[in-house]
């Protein structure tokens, strides 16, 4: 966030296992392109499962290794960003990074994003909490109750911190973690459409008209535009004013934007939870930022120097290390693993 002065930045709480940017990687652009470099290829054989939803759709799941072999094990679920899944450097990271420690990671995939597009004519989107909802709930039903957690980053970190606030406790979490999350969706957006930022919004912009195309062309008159109409979209306020707006009843983008976003519910929220933020994120200001003296004693914030967008690369060039995969498990497992 690379327009935010000092003055904007409030003290944080304590910061536990600072985050260290990797020599000559302090760029927050190289922060967050790095891992797509470093972690290009899932560490492990997934296990796909299809869960189908009440109303006759669908999302994907991909699970650290059959589920139902691993009934007693602490849960970790990870719910990605926008056009995120599996394949997100930072999704399957920490799934690898849960397993290694003994406990069961899965990936719920939104609708649409796990390579084959969904049903029904609603997608996804910042504030869209009752597919993770079901899928909790699911969960807990079908192979019993054990500690969970859950981790959502970027888009999936304001959709969790949603969840969390509207549910309580029964969300059935133990615990949460809430990662480079947009919290205020009309800041962010403005944001995005500044300065070299403008070059993550084509980039993101390019993934959802594709995944539109995609639909459009597998479930014909599913969405409320025609694809000629997709290829004009220059922003994605206007793919959000065209598409996400009316399809889940919002008036407009800004409308959509102002009810969903999380910053204002993180009072609200009664689970454990953890948000990281880096200073130098170019997806967003310090609108992002909450007031410290606004969020309740369960909430632990952490306001990093660098670390870019959802990157977090320290070590060394021939050693990287990827700094989330380490401090979200350790924060993780005093709830998970309250015994050890």
């Amino acid at each position: 966030m690379t327009d935010i002065t000092s003055a904007d930045i409030q003290p944080t709480q304590s910061q536990p296992q600072s985050f260290c940017p990797m020599p000559g990687a302090r760029n927050p652009h190289l922060q967050t392109m790095l891992p797509r470099v470093i972690r290009r290829r899932v560490q492990f054989t997934p296990h796909w499962q299809r869960l189908d939803t009440p109303d006759g759709d669908f999302v994907d799941l991909a699970w650290s290794e059959p589920p139902e072999h691993a009934r007693h094990k602490p849960r970790l679920v990870v719910f990605h960003g926008l056009e995120g899944s599996l394949h997100s450097p930072y999704a399957h990271g920490l799934i690898h990074a849960a397993q290694q420690r003994g406990w069961l990671g899965v990936v719920m995939h939104f609708r649409g994003c796990s390579g084959e597009p969904n049903r029904m004519g609603r997608i996804y989107h910042s504030g869209e909490t009752e597919d993770a909802s079901f899928f909790l709930d699911w969960l807990g039903k079908t192979y019993g109750q054990a500690p969970t957690a859950a981790v959502g980053f970027s888009l999936g970190g304001n959709m969790l911190a949603c969840l969390m606030a509207r549910q309580g406790r029964s969300c059935g979490l133990n615990a949460g973690v809430v990662v480079s999350a947009p919290l205020m969706l009309e800041h962010c957006c403005y944001h995005m459409e500044k300065g070299f930022s403008r070059f993550y919004q084509h980039y993101l912009l390019n993934l959802l008209k594709g995944n539109a195309s995609r639909k459009l062309k597998a479930w014909p008159g599913s969405l409320p535009v025609l694809p000629e109409q997709l290829k004009r979209i220059r922003r994605i306020r206007d793919f959000d004013n065209l598409i996400t707006a009316k399809i889940h009843g919002f008036r407009d983008a800004i409308d959509y934007y102002r009810q969903c976003s999380a910053l204002p519910m993180l009072p609200d929220i009664t689970t454990p939870t953890l948000i990281i933020h880096a200073k130098d994120d170019p997806f967003m200001d310090s609108h992002v930022i909450p007031d410290l003296a606004q969020l309740p004693a369960n909430i632990e914030y952490q306001l990093t120097e660098h670390g870019g967008h959802v990157g977090f690369v320290g070590g060394t060039l021939r050693r990287p290390q990827m700094w989330l995969e380490q401090r979200i498990p350790d924060w993780l497992s005093q709830f998970l693993e309250p015994n050890a």
